[in-house]
């Protein structure tokens, strides 16, 4: 009954109106009764001295009987609920107006009788009622005599039993029960509006829990539209609550898609690094077996020939294991970036030096443009090297005799941008953006004569993103490929 949020508010909802009724109820009684014994004591305050002052009622100490039945048998007839209690100086009752047998008190207490006697009493002042021993009422008193030396008191009890309970005034006065319907009436109407406005405050509670709970049947994979309050707008700390898990939801759906998707790559990968592995492997296996099974009848010719097609094979599956661990070292976040100083113009010029010869053989011219004024950047000189040796071994790779490879840097404002370009076949624009994607080759040549096994350029974007940079490519206007980055200027 009490699993939802709107029962729970409703059950306290109807508690603390529950409480705050009988509370008012009681406050209203209590209030009411002092207010009356209050009034009621204001306006008889000077009944027991106009009774001394119109009749003697003791005489040297004695009581006139006589007077105080006339006095008893008038005030029964005006009012039945008043009793008269005459008092001796010392609070003792020495006659009384109540029915014989009524009256349980020998004394009453002297300490109220003094202050209501005193100059400015705060009423009402309640007194000890003879025919009870422990209940208090309101009074009127007066010395007797008037004036003079006190012979006794006159001590009027107003009220007799008629209020004596909360519940005989509450029956006696049809105000007092139209004012207490009243506060009960009013108060069902504001815990019914109450309900009715927590409904319409936990609406949207239900249904974002109602959404949370079908979006985890569906396993985290489809989002719905959870938050009608428009985004970015300001709104209570629900829309607030409905906003953030709308997007929260859209991430995860976004994240498993993409975890699907890394499975897949991940199947892939497997099997273009089987693939990769395989095919030098066989090619060795076979030229080592070949090698053993015509032992002694090969030519010497025939013999290096086969060892060094073997010793060929042993480097690019060496390569291709060394160029794999790396990559899985940058994915790691093993290796970290030593941030140093370092002059790219002559690191870019030891690169392409590295390369000169081989591309000599292949007939590929290959240049640095460098300016002598360019300041240091803020890099790991090692990783940089890296990828420039990826990129210029891509570049390489692509261009056919003839063609020109180029290293150029180009100054910025905090930046220097790193630029190479070549002549070769180009990149067709569709496979743009999966060419730094690990095993990925332009057009997917998976020949045996091709040296690459398509984990440069992921391992030079990789080293990039750890430097906090990007790697661009772009096919050139005239053909070729272009690829750019750039580096932060030193700054002491």
């Amino acid at each position: 009954m009490f699993r939802t949020l709107y029962a729970k508010l409703a059950a306290v909802l109807m508690g603390l109106f529950c409480l705050i009724g009988i509370f008012y109820i009681l406050l209203t009684l209590f209030t009411t009764q002092m207010h009356l014994q209050e009034v009621s004591q204001k306006f008889n305050r000077t009944l027991a001295e106009h009774l001394v002052s119109k009749n003697i009622l003791m005489t040297d100490g004695r009581l006139n009987d006589t007077v105080l039945k006339d006095i008893f048998h008038m005030l029964m007839v005006i009012n039945p609920s008043i009793e008269i209690y005459l008092l001796d100086p010392d609070g003792r009752i020495l006659a009384f107006s109540a029915p014989p047998g009524k009256v349980k008190r020998r004394a009453v207490s002297l300490a109220p009788v003094r202050r209501f006697l005193s100059q400015a009493p705060a009423f009402p002042i309640l007194g000890d009622d003879p025919r009870d021993a422990g209940r208090k009422k309101i009074f009127s008193v007066s010395p007797i005599p008037a004036s003079g030396p006190v012979e006794g008191y006159l001590y009027v009890i107003l009220g007799g039993e008629e209020y004596d309970s909360m519940a005989q005034m509450l029956r006696g006065s049809y105000i007092l029960r139209l004012s207490i319907g009243a506060v009960i009436g009013g108060l069902l109407f504001a815990m019914l509006a109450g309900l009715i406005l927590f409904n319409l405050m936990t609406r949207r509670l239900k249904r974002l829990a109602s959404a949370m709970e079908v979006f985890k049947l569906s396993d985290f994979s489809e989002p719905l539209s959870v938050s009608s309050h428009p985004i970015g707008r300001a709104g209570d700390e629900i829309d607030q609550l409905g906003e953030t898990f709308q997007r929260m939801m859209d991430r995860i759906a976004h994240q498993m898609n993409k975890l699907k998707e890394t499975d897949a790559l991940r199947r892939e990968l497997v099997a273009n690094v089987s693939h990769d592995l395989r095919t030098p492997l066989a090619s060795l296996h076979g030229y080592l077996e070949t090698l053993l099974l015509k032992e002694g009848s090969l030519t010497p010719e025939e013999h290096r020939v086969y060892l060094e097609i073997a010793n060929r094979h042993s480097e690019r599956l060496g390569k291709l294991v060394s160029e794999l661990f790396e990559l899985a070292k940058l994915d790691s976040q093993e290796t970290r970036p030593r941030i140093e100083p370092f002059s790219l113009s002559e690191l870019v010029q030891d690169v392409v030096q590295k390369f000169r010869l081989s591309a000599e053989n292949k007939n590929i011219h290959l240049r640095a443009e460098l300016r002598g004024d360019l300041p240091f950047v803020s890099a790991d000189i090692g990783l940089i090297e890296r990828v420039l040796e990826n990129l210029i071994e891509n570049a390489l790779r692509h261009t056919p005799p003839g063609g020109r490879v180029t290293v150029s840097l180009m100054n910025g404002n905090d930046r220097i941008t790193v630029q190479t370009a070549d002549t070769g076949c180009g990149i067709p624009s569709e496979e743009i953006p999966h060419i730094f994607d690990r095993f990925y080759r332009v057009g997917q040549r998976r020949t045996e004569g091709s040296d690459g096994a398509g984990l440069g350029l992921a391992i030079a974007k990789r080293i990039l993103e750890l430097h906090g940079s990007e790697i661009r490519a772009e096919s050139a206007v005239t053909g070729g490929a272009v690829f750019t980055f750039s580096l932060p200027v030193y700054r002491p």
